[in-house]
């Protein structure tokens, strides 16, 4: 046997006593069980779940995290918690284990999803205005009687102040051609305007239009729609998760997961605040969601089906996007990217 092949020989031995030995490293002695194994639970219902002690060990104390809630187990090692406020979506039961003189951390992935389906609505057209066509919409929201309006697009993304009733662009300022504008949403006389993939998003002086600042957003995944409570901001990505930003650094604080009865749902674009719910378009959805800001229950659903036909049909036509409130006049209106219609229309429960 050449020197070669022996060197190759000790090389592969090595590595398979080194993985064999990382293996047995990182072995698990215990684990979550739930009571027949459920891993998806409806809001009134209770976790029950115990410690799979696999090698007979004795156990001196378990403790059990769900999220940043701690409880320490009974006596049985087991734990129970009726589900009622908690934010729903996917979570991590995590239980540290004392045994022995030593601990060992396992962990249980759970589903909890809404207790009821959503409600169906219709809508009533109550008036019609004139929208520019060549503006693909990306955020609309009111301030007052004016209509402030972000644009996409590489090279066509804009923000603009209209006049609602004519579509008249009022001011307009065009974003660097580098970036996809995305959502606004318009808090303290500011305006926040996301970019899609850039990770950034620019600060604007509400009368003016005059940008003023900049920001990142590292945690959530893109930059899609943008809404506000008044004390804090709401943003969707593109994935199921809805950010809650501080309003004062924009950065994102913690989230909500949006569920109905029997999944996880994703792909929220535009968004509205609308008397103390999130209104959400779902991207090449004819609907809007209405989302529970406290734990991401999607409650209803508006079936907006037919609205894209009564626009003028052409090429660059695509899907409807775009919610704003008027609030003091509790008047809702809705358009989309490159339609030239903006829809005043009622909710028909």
């Amino acid at each position: 046997m050449n020197k070669r092949n022996l060197f190759a020989i000790i090389t592969l031995c090595s590595l398979v006593f080194s993985c064999g030995s990382n293996t047995e490293a990182k072995k698990k002695y215990f684990s979550i069980k739930t009571d027949n194994n459920q891993k998806k639970f409806k809001l009134g219902e209770t976790v029950k779940a115990s410690i799979v002690n696999n090698k007979n060990f004795e156990i001196d104390s378990v403790v059990f995290f769900l999220g940043d809630i701690k409880s320490n187990a009974n006596s049985n090692y087991t734990y129970e918690e009726k589900l009622d406020t908690e934010r729903l979506g996917k979570h991590l039961l995590k239980a540290i284990v004392y045994y022995e003189g030593k601990e060992e951390d396992v962990y249980k992935k759970l589903t909890f999803l809404n207790n009821t389906p959503p409600k169906l609505y219709k809508y009533k057209i109550i008036a019609t205005y004139p929208h520019d066509q060549n503006a693909f919409t990306q955020g609309l929201e009111f301030n007052r009687d004016t209509l402030y309006e972000s644009t996409g697009k590489n090279g066509l993304s804009s923000l603009r102040k209209t006049n609602y009733t004519t579509g008249e662009v009022l001011l307009k300022k065009d974003v660097d051609k580098k970036y996809f504008a995305e959502g606004i949403t318009i808090i303290n006389d500011k305006i926040i305007q996301l970019t899609w993939q850039a990770k950034e998003g620019f600060i604007y002086d509400l009368s003016t239009l005059e940008k003023t600042g900049t920001f990142a957003y590292k945690k959530s995944k893109e930059g899609w729609g943008l809404c506000n409570d008044g004390a804090q901001i709401y943003k969707s990505d593109g994935t199921e998760k809805i950010w809650i930003l501080d309003p004062e650094t924009l950065s994102e604080k913690s989230y909500i997961e949006v569920t109905t009865n029997t999944k996880i749902k994703s792909k929220f674009n535009e968004l509205e605040w609308i008397d103390g719910k999130i209104y959400a378009n779902t991207w090449q959805k004819d609907g809007i969601a209405i989302i529970n800001p406290k734990n991401g229950a999607l409650e209803a659903v508006i079936n907006l089906a037919g609205l894209r036909e009564k626009v003028t049909q052409h090429d660059n036509l695509d899907v409807l996007n775009g919610i704003a409130y008027k609030k003091d006049t509790q008047q809702l209106f809705v358009t989309g990217k490159n339609w030239d219609k903006l829809f005043e229309i009622e909710i028909i429960k």
